[in-house]
């Protein structure tokens, strides 16, 4: 983050998308247009957030594109944030960390988005292996999609707020890290005041905010500083839309990352 700046580029090669780019829905036009961003951003803006999902929607072909994805972040030096949003129990869960945290699997990027609403100890075999291993995790703790706050904002028996005990159980994760610990959030731009009104110390956290939402879908200075406050230095602002509608020529995208990496710097500064 300090040598490229806080920008995280998402990668979301969706049907829509690739037509636009004049490219076919298949795995072929999948591959066309991952790389072609590759090729734009990466040694340029600090990580980029392949999405699992448009990945495997094309099968084993797919999952090939996305491996490639990971190879080209380690030869250029870029972070690669891989956005499959994993959670699950036991030994299940253990194998989705062989998959995306463990040294020598193709999918293995540098940190992975999970889900602790099966509650954050049944992420456990994800943590030992990232911190065995050098990666990071960034668990869901306030979205930006309404039907979140159903479950983030509702109340344990302790009358603590669901977001807010995921939040105290990576922070207790990243005590005494410096400068930051390798368990983060996922922390929607737009979300408001949110994070005050559940109770949730970002700042103790310690660790990296992962946050979706700025650029194109309207987060600014104004939103940044509203929902992150003084958890504005451990922010990964991640962009989407207000990189890929740039088009896709290489030239045009590496100046749209270039725009979006020097805003998301003032926006943080």
């Amino acid at each position: 983050m300090d040598e490229h700046g806080p920008l995280c580029v998402g990668i979301d090669p969706h049907g829509s998308l690739l037509g636009d780019w004049g490219l076919p829905d298949d795995a072929t036009g999948l591959r066309e247009f991952s790389l072609r961003v590759m090729d734009a951003v990466a040694g340029r803006v600090a990580a980029v957030k392949p999405q699992a999902a448009f990945f495997e929607r094309h099968g084993s072909a797919g999952l090939a594109v996305l491996e490639e994805v990971v190879a080209a972040g380690r030869a250029t030096g870029t972070l690669v944030v891989v956005d499959a949003k994993r959670g699950d129990i036991g030994s299940t869960m253990g194998a989705y960390a062989d998959a995306y945290l463990s040294d020598g699997s193709p999918l293995a990027g540098d940190a992975l988005t999970v889900s602790p609403y099966l509650g954050f100890g049944s992420l456990g075999p994800a943590v030992e292996l990232a911190l065995a291993t050098g990666r990071g995790l960034f668990a869901l703790c306030l979205t930006s999609n309404p039907e979140g706050a159903e479950v983030q904002h509702a109340r344990t028996a302790d009358g603590v707020t669901v977001a807010a005990a995921v939040a105290a159980r990576a922070a207790a994760l990243n005590e005494g890290a410096s400068p930051l610990g390798s368990v983060g959030l996922v922390v929607g731009a737009t979300i408001g005041d949110a994070a005050r009104a559940t109770g949730v110390d970002l700042a103790a956290v310690n660790g990296p905010l992962l946050a979706p939402g700025v650029g194109a879908q309207g987060a600014g200075a104004r939103e940044l500083a509203a929902v992150f406050g003084d958890a504005r230095r451990q922010v990964l602002a991640s962009s989407s839309r207000g990189v890929l509608r740039a088009g896709p020529e290489v030239g045009a995208l590496r100046d749209a990352a270039g725009r979006a990496a020097a805003e998301a710097a003032a926006a943080l500064r």
